[in-house]
């Protein structure tokens, strides 16, 4: 899973470099603090405890809370859905919960994206790109150069057309998606806006329960468009998408540390959801009983949410199954969350989700593996698992393992989306890249290998992280290939990589330089997902850099370091970008390229920078 070994020692990090410059000289200080020092621990365990230290199942789970803003939590207790709770507390000691919880001082909210007022509105039948992680059924996150404006001949002319400091964020994780002549895109604060593309102003800001991590989906019923996104806490809302009020919400999973990552995806007149956990990071207190959470991917009507069925990726019930190195109960199996948004195989009425490792011992078949669901029913049509016996937690590996799993790793999941190709010479492929630096082709229909490819080291961050893409029958694969303080018998191997997907074939490979100059946090290797655009394929690495490479030869023809410029911010708040990460990668339409830079968590530089970049008129 991405809730790793990483996390921990990131906020080790962040506590002991309080108020110091983590970026570079352009960035902003993140100031999380040492929770334990803050004054709102007695009236956190006074009011909140006994239902946020897990002894209530619906209830989020405190480490879940502390990935919201301090902003958040405090409207949250303040005039949301936990105010009533709060009612006897007065406004100093709600502001020291929302310190206390999150880690960080209030504040980081100075400014709003201006709004458009009424003049601009949501026009249907314009062209949808980037509406799921995938941009599209087959996830091949492909834009043509007809339809993004933009390729190897014009790329080295783009120029700013506008940057927005996210209001209250110091990471960035929602891929921007075009629809209805406007730009979705969610936030750390939680907030998601319309965006209008000439000038980056807001059409309308819907506030949703805590960050949205995901992409949103897009579609088009006949009375109504309505745009669709999950958030930190596993809430997945349906909104209308002219007016940004609430359609429906609902929470996908009621276990305490249930998420949402990937980008629910429609098809049909449905709505296909995709659920994971952190929960892996609970294992780290050793009377923590490990673990009980299920991965599953959930169906629901696209107008209503109404639930149709739930697939789980471990079928089998969680039961306790022995006792820890302490003697607390281990509970299994758990685990095989599912990360990544689902891909749709309408000729064969199946969808695919790719699965993270067990959490806790016995260890399943279905984990760190390839899964088919039936469209209809949500029935497992087919498995195949790619590592077997990878059971792993936080627990281990950091001294006190009284939690770790006798499997002890390696913690292979399959973070990014499959896709679905088409081969002239195997016929229908699911191609999918593992942390384990393995690119894995599979017959879509009976579920077989067909080839795989080690393109990576491998690690616990990658290895193949966070996604692939491809044009044609060729795949461009990114990795990681980070430090993770293992040892590994092959070298690492941080940049982007053509494969052949009839053979399996390495086409080429660029390979990145360090440019990080001794930064924190800072990696030449990519763990956000890609997208080919045009002749090109673009990704943005760990360093902060954006790069557009040929998908001739690998020659990289553009990039732009985003923690070296300055971005004039439409708000008051400083732009300032940071490492590239998770499932926000580049979309582009009509000329504009859209670009999300700092992921902020697990060992990676913070920013706030959604940026567009626009082809000037005299260059298409």
């Amino acid at each position: 899973m991405h809730f790793r070994l990483f996390f921990i020692l990131f906020i080790a990090a962040l506590v002991a470099c309080e108020g110091q410059d983590l970026n570079n000289s352009n960035s902003q200080p993140i100031q999380r603090l040492n929770q334990d020092w803050l004054p709102g621990k007695i009236e956190y365990e006074k009011i909140c405890a006994s239902c946020h230290d897990g002894s209530l199942k619906k209830a989020p789970h405190r480490d879940m809370i502390a990935l919201m803003t301090p902003e958040s939590i405090l409207s949250t207790i303040t005039s949301g859905v936990m105010a009533s709770y709060a009612s006897g507390l007065n406004e100093i000691e709600k502001k020291r919960i929302a310190e206390y919880l999150s880690g960080e001082k209030l504040g980081l909210a100075q400014s709003e994206i201006p709004s458009c007022g009424a003049s601009i509105q949501y026009a249907r039948g314009a062209q949808v790109v980037g509406s799921n992680w995938g941009i599209g059924l087959n996830n091949f996150r492909f834009i043509s150069e007809e339809l993004a404006g933009i390729g190897s001949q014009n790329i080295d002319s783009l120029t700013t057309r506008w940057a927005i400091a996210m209001p209250g964020a110091n990471r960035v994780r929602s891929q921007p998606s075009f629809a209805g002549g406007l730009i979705f895109v969610g936030s750390h604060a939680g907030s998601v806006y319309a965006l209008d593309p000439d000038s980056g102003c807001s059409v309308w800001e819907f506030v949703a329960s805590a960050e949205v991590r995901t992409n949103v989906s897009v579609h088009e019923f006949s009375d109504r468009a309505m745009v669709f996104f999950g958030d930190v806490l596993a809430n997945v809302y349906g909104v209308d998408a002219e007016s940004g009020k609430l359609v429906w919400k609902i929470r996908a999973d009621d276990h305490p540390n249930a998420t949402i990552t990937g980008s629910p995806t429609f098809h049909g007149e449905n709505l296909y959801i995709p659920i994971s956990s952190l929960e892996v990071s609970n294992a780290i207190d050793p009377y923590y009983k490990c673990c009980t959470f299920r991965g599953s991917v959930l169906a629901v009507k696209g107008t209503t949410g109404e639930p149709i069925w739930r697939g789980y990726t471990i079928t089998e019930e969680s039961r306790v199954t022995g006792k820890n190195k302490i003697g607390v109960d281990v509970i299994g199996p758990s685990g095989a969350v599912v990360w990544n948004s689902p891909s749709v195989d309408e000729e064969n009425n199946q969808l695919f989700v790719g699965t993270g490792e067990n959490m806790s011992s016995p260890a399943t078949g279905t984990s760190d593996a390839l899964i088919a669901f039936d469209l209809d029913s949500g029935a497992i049509n087919w498995v195949f698992q790619a590592t077997e016996n990878d059971a792993w937690n936080v627990s281990c590996g950091l001294g006190e393992e009284e939690n770790c799993p006798e499997e002890n790793g390696p913690d292979f999941d399959f973070g990014g989306a499959t896709i679905i190709l088409d081969s002239s010479v195997h016929g229908k492929l699911v191609i999918a890249g593992q942390k384990s630096g393995f690119l894995h082709a599979i017959n879509a229909k009976t579920g077989k290998l067909v080839w795989q490819t080690r393109v990576g080291r491998g690690g616990i961050q990658g290895g193949i992280h966070f996604g692939i893409g491809a044009r044609g029958e060729t795949v461009f694969v990114p990795i990681s290939d980070m430090e993770d303080g293992k040892t590994y018998p092959d070298p690492a191997r941080p940049g982007m990589n053509a494969v052949d997907a009839t053979t399996g074939e390495i086409l080429w490979s660029t390979l990145h330089e360090d440019k990080c100059n001794g930064r924190e946090f800072c990696h030449a290797g990519i763990s956000q997902v890609v997208t080919v655009i045009g002749d090109l394929v673009v990704g943005g690495s760990m360093d902060g850099i954006l790069r557009a490479y040929s998908i001739q030869d690998g020659r990289v023809l553009w990039e732009l370091d985003t923690t070296k410029d300055e971005f004039p911010s439409i708000t008051e708040n400083k732009a300032y970008g940071g490492s590239f990460g998770g499932g926000a990668g580049p979309i582009a339409l009509d000329g504009l390229l859209l670009l999300s830079a700092g992921y902020g968590l697990y060992g990676h530089m913070p920013g706030n920078l959604l940026l567009a970049l626009e082809v000037p008129q005299n260059a298409k």
